[in-house]
């Protein structure tokens, strides 16, 4: 006897989210995003259908390959995606899954996708990312991008676009903001009263010796 998996028919297109890299054309008309493991060697755009990363000629989703577009249901999933070394760099993106798709525990593996929102991560300085800079690596007819401050950004020869710029080429609606840098308030970062007196007295002691540093150089010679 053979079992057939339940089949959905969902209202509306379920939302998933996943990470990859962006990525820009060579010639700066086409963009899209570069994927973090299966299929990372077949940069897709904002509206794409799958293709098997194996080259095989069937139509995916197929249920005895591991092809297809993936992501997770909940966004806090593909959030600790990030915190891996290797993946730091990579944008948290928002989809509309779309066409046939197997529905896991954690995600989906999915035959079409289209990208809502990308997060772009903060500069490797901190500061929150106003443009998308050349990574240093890509694809063949591809440059992949990384989040940078408009600091950061300036120079060095590299391709550098705006966030806005970035969204206006690959099209199709697609909503590109910024992750808001780590706050610097001690408060909300969870220092309590031990850790602010040790600040503040290392403040007084750097105080106490730029004024006796002053007072050196007001005496007369």
């Amino acid at each position: 006897m053979r079992f057939r998996l339940p089949e959905e028919r969902p209202e509306e297109p379920p939302t998933g989210y996943k990470i990859a890299h962006p990525v820009l054309s060579q010639d700066g008309t086409r963009a899209g995003f570069t994927g973090v493991s299966l299929g990372g060697s077949l940069p897709y755009g904002v509206l794409d259908e799958a293709r098997c990363a194996y080259g095989r000629r069937h139509r995916a989703p197929h249920r005895r390959c591991d092809c297809g577009f993936h992501c997770v249901h909940e966004r806090a999933a593909a959030e600790g995606l990030l915190c891996t070394a290797e993946h730091r760099r990579a944008a948290l993106l928002e989809v509309t899954v779309l066409g046939a798709y197997i529905r896991f525990e954690k995600g989906f593996r999915y035959a079409r996708q289209r990208v809502r929102t990308v997060t772009v991560q903060p500069c490797g300085c901190g500061a929150a990312a106003t443009r998308l800079t050349d990574a240093g690596w890509g694809r063949p007819g591809w440059r992949a991008l990384d989040g940078v401050c408009g600091a950061c950004g300036r120079g060095g020869g590299r391709t550098v676009v705006s966030l806005g710029r970035f969204a206006a080429v690959a099209g199709e609606g697609l909503r590109v903001v910024a992750e808001p840098p780590v706050s610097a308030d001690p408060v909300a970062a969870g220092l309590g009263l031990p850790e602010l007196t040790a600040e503040a007295a290392l403040l007084q002691a750097r105080l106490d010796w730029f004024q006796s540093q002053l007072g050196r150089l007001r005496e007369p010679d």
